[in-house]
């Protein structure tokens, strides 16, 4: 893991923090950055080369195979209760009363296993960055 690695990964997070919170957003720019939280994770399982079959103990897969399905879960559901991103496309998507529910059940879950990722690769991180400073302190 590099410093460069471990900077994207915060940004993602804070970016993902703030797309999470539609109340502070705003539901337009909930759905715009929701997209490019999205596209960023997706850089970031590819930068990782982890993905669900890569190195690492059985848990860490099943963690991410939770992660990967939320994820979905909640970009599939959260396109099709748009208000603003499919309308600005020109489409319309039915069915509001399941895939709402599903929404927010499948958000409440990958935040749940996101924090747990999180808690999971701070110690990780925090070597990394350790690392860094004592390097240009010349230690």
């Amino acid at each position: 893991m590099r410093v460069s690695r471990v900077a994207f990964d915060i940004v993602l997070l804070a970016l993902y923090l703030v797309a999470a919170n539609p109340a502070l957003t705003g539901v337009p720019f909930h759905e715009y950055l929701g997209v490019g939280v999205f596209v960023l994770l997706v850089a970031h399982v590819v930068a990782s080369g982890e993905g669900l079959g890569g190195r690492g103990r059985w848990a860490q897969r099943v963690l991410n195979g939770v992660l990967l399905v939320a994820l979905v879960f909640c970009v599939v559901s959260g396109a099709m209760v748009s208000g603003t991103l499919l309308p600005s496309l020109g489409l319309y998507a039915t069915g509001y009363y399941f895939w709402d529910p599903l929404h927010a059940l499948s958000a409440k879950v990958l935040l749940a296993a996101l924090l747990v990722h999180v808690v999971l690769r701070v110690p990780a991180a925090a070597s990394v960055l350790r690392r860094q400073l004592a390097k240009e302190n010349g230690r």
